[in-house]
């Protein structure tokens, strides 16, 4: 009985230790703008997102993940979509025809 209990013990204390305390901080986007504390501000995680949105918009399946982790998938959606102006600061550095050769920066 006592091992039982202290066995249920310790998972509780590892399972409280593991809880996250406080408000889980969540990125707020508005369009290609992050929201920081009332703010908008430009970055590449809401420029991504809003990259993907407007990419579905024109009938891709790619997803904001996708964009982000690959930039060959960010250069062959801004090489699809980068005349939209919604996109065209995101896509900066990967249409080949900015004058950067379908690169990065």
């Amino acid at each position: 009985m006592k091992l039982t209990l202290s066995i249920a013990g310790a998972v509780l204390i590892a399972t409280v230790a593991a809880w996250p305390s406080g408000a889980v901080a969540k990125i707020r986007c508005n369009g290609p703008w992050q929201i920081v504390q009332g703010n908008e501000i430009a970055t590449p995680y809401c420029g991504d997102n809003y990259l993907a949105s407007v990419a579905r918009g024109y009938g891709s399946k790619v997803s904001a993940h996708a964009i982000r982790n690959n930039p060959n998938t960010k250069r062959e959606i801004c090489q699809f979509i980068g005349h939209d102006t919604r996109v065209q600061d995101i896509c900066a550095g990967f249409r080949q025809d900015d004058g950067s050769h379908g690169g990065h920066r």
